[in-house]
């Protein structure tokens, strides 16, 4: 067991290298609370012209389907709030563009960082399978940050930190090892 939170420790503090704000783990396994609210929630038609949240309803409440052989979701988030955001704000004749929007392409940032992640995790494990996504995939990534602590889902849905609050972007390993 202290093994294992060595091995935890190591990969959150290469995260947090990496420049994530957190790191944190959750067990791979079905979520039967969620599976049954997004099934009443889709059978309400709630997703509205959203019909892909349909698709692979099974991969995206249970993880291993979606990585056969997972046991752990490593939660990450990158926080996008930065102080020059709020320069913009009141300046006349501006646009105003959404915080998330300001920087480089987030999908291709955080891919970047989680590929250097799953290699570093894969070396220090001696291999490694599995997948990693920044929202462009069947994963409930909020549910999978709650899980494992990161914080809790406020009344606009967002997950809300403790520490950073709800300008951040989230991406996930899903792998093999526990």
């Amino acid at each position: 067991m202290l093994k294992q939170q060595k091995i935890t420790e190591q990969i959150r503090a290469h995260a947090l290298h990496l420049g994530f704000d957190a790191c944190v783990f959750a067990k791979a396994q079905y979520l039967p609370t969620e599976a049954r609210r997004l099934d009443e929630w889709l059978s309400q038609n709630k997703n509205g012209t959203m019909g892909w949240i349909e698709n692979y309803f099974d991969k995206r409440v249970d993880p291993t389907k979606l990585v056969p052989g997972s046991k752990t979701v490593v939660s990450v988030l990158a926080s996008y709030h930065h102080p020059k955001h709020n320069e913009q704000i009141g300046v006349k004749d501006e646009p105003l563009i959404s915080k998330y929007a300001q920087g480089r392409d987030y999908h291709k940032v955080l891919k970047k960082k989680l590929k250097h992640l799953f290699q570093f995790t894969e070396e220090l494990l001696g291999g490694l399978e599995g997948r990693i996504f920044t929202d462009s995939a069947p994963v409930l990534d909020k549910v999978w940050a709650k899980r494992a602590g990161l914080g809790w889902i406020g009344k606009n849905s967002n997950l809300l930190n403790k520490d950073i609050g709800s300008f951040f972007f989230i991406g996930e390993m899903i792998i093999d090892a526990e």
